[in-house]
């Protein structure tokens, strides 16, 4: 038995191409919502933890270098080696007298040997007190500004022409050691904000394609309907931004408690040196910043990866 032949639809009563578009709702109910996968909000928010604690490490160690300089470039310290007790105090009176008399010097201290004494008894024991390991004068000065070389060398040529076995350090100079560690470490966290964002982007990748390929029959059929894939994307994306803001949000919350935690150690220190690393207003905004750019590339990754996926599909 034949079937028979369906009536053709006149021309004029068919649907025009923009009318048999299917509509972004209508798509939406199509296609079920996509997952990325359980693990990835979690594998984001541990990404984003490491990022908020590097970039404040980071963060931390510049204000430290910073205020470390800017305490220590306007400061010499003084050293005359005098074995003599007798001639010792003579010799820091002196040596007093003349930095008091230069134009560059604003304040002059000098150390009393008991203080010299507590400092080196760690190292030299009962020594640093019993008179056999002669104590070096020393004289802490605060200059007016910072001073060039050739001002330091200066000081020290006035010096030696009163006071011989003068010797000028600029305190500056004793921890550039420091500063030098200090810059690799912030070289370091920046590194790893870089992994780790090379590490987020790709593991969006991979959840954005596995999604998508778990939908691929639905996607096609979306296609035949007249879906479009801007239609497609934006419904990806927005499982994308859901899920990247929830990782972000716990992250944030878990890199803020270890900062927190950390900051509470480096505070019972009581040193003056580590209070100096303190963060600032705008290293707060620097660090809120952090979690709204891991979502930003997220959907940027995730978009990209979509709309490839979908021109392969074609």
């Amino acid at each position: 038995m034949s079937v028979p032949p369906l009536p053709e639809v006149p021309e004029d009563i068919a649907p025009a191409p923009e009318a048999a578009a299917i509509k972004q709702p209508r798509a939406a109910r199509l296609l079920p919502r996509p997952k990325l996968g359980g693990l990835v909000p979690w594998v984001i928010a541990i990404l984003i933890a490491l990022v908020v604690v590097a970039a404040a490490g980071g963060l931390a160690l510049r204000n430290l270098a910073d205020n470390a300089r800017a305490d220590l470039a306007a400061a010499v310290t003084v050293q005359v080696i005098e074995p003599n007790p007798d001639l010792r105090s003579q010799r820091g009176a002196a040596t007093v007298k003349v930095l008091q008399g230069l134009d560059l010097v604003r304040a002059v201290r000098l150390v009393p040997e008991g203080e010299l004494a507590a400092l080196l008894e760690p190292w030299l024991g009962a020594g640093a007190t019993s008179g056999d390991v002669p104590i070096p004068v020393l004289v802490d000065v605060e200059l007016t500004r910072n001073a060039s070389p050739a001002e330091i060398a200066a000081i020290e040529t006035a010096l030696a022409a009163r006071i011989p076995g003068a010797r000028v350090d600029a305190q500056s100079d004793w921890l550039k050691p420091v500063y030098r560690a200090l810059s690799a470490l912030q070289w370091l966290a920046l590194g790893l904000i870089a992994l780790v964002a090379l590490a987020t982007a790709a593991a969006v990748w991979l959840a954005s394609r596995n999604a998508l390929a778990q939908h691929r029959e639905t996607v096609e059929i979306i296609h035949l309907l007249g879906g479009t894939d801007s239609q497609i994307t934006r419904i990806f994306l927005a499982t994308v931004l859901r899920e990247a803001a929830f990782g972000a949000v716990v992250g944030t919350a878990l890199g803020l408690g270890a900062v927190w935690v950390l900051g509470q150690q480096f505070a019972a220190l009581d040193s003056g040196m580590a209070g100096g690393g303190a963060l600032m207003t705008a290293d707060w905004v620097a660090i809120a910043a952090v979690p709204l750019a891991g979502v930003l590339l997220a959907l940027a990754t995730a978009r990209m990866t979509i709309a490839l996926a979908l021109r392969d599909m074609l």
